[in-house]
């Protein structure tokens, strides 16, 4: 009898999750964003089509760009961490513009006594 309730119950429990998992990839697929016929600028160059679009989607998914990089910490087993590579950037930039407010030159130029202090600024 015991037996019996657990596979009833882990039965239930896949049926359940199932549903769940279909019921929210079908809202999902029905709220996907839109893909515009054509994007163009304010003189009305067309920057790209919907074809266009569609094709880089494609190149991208063949490539295995959906697994690739990652956007808060989600994937990052695989690809580089995008968000810490933007971080480093902004960081770099900082640190450059102290170094040319104080120094006149690069982060990089200079000597370690100086850097240390474009560091605690």
């Amino acid at each position: 009898m015991r037996l019996t309730r657990l596979w009833a119950s882990l039965t239930l429990v896949f049926v359940i999750s199932f549903a769940i998992l279909g019921y929210y990839g079908g809202e999902i697929y029905q709220t996907m964003p839109p893909i515009p016929k054509r994007v163009v600028t304010s003189t009305g160059t067309v920057l790209f089509t919907e074809k266009e679009i569609k094709e880089g989607q494609n190149v991208w998914q063949s490539m295995g760009g959906q697994e690739v990089g990652s956007i808060w910490g989600h994937g990052a087993y695989v690809a580089p961490d995008w968000n810490a590579d933007w971080l480093h950037r902004e960081a770099m930039w900082i640190l450059n513009k102290y170094a040319a407010d104080q120094f006149g030159k690069s982060y990089d130029e200079l000597d370690e006594e100086k850097k240390q202090c474009c560091e605690r600024d």
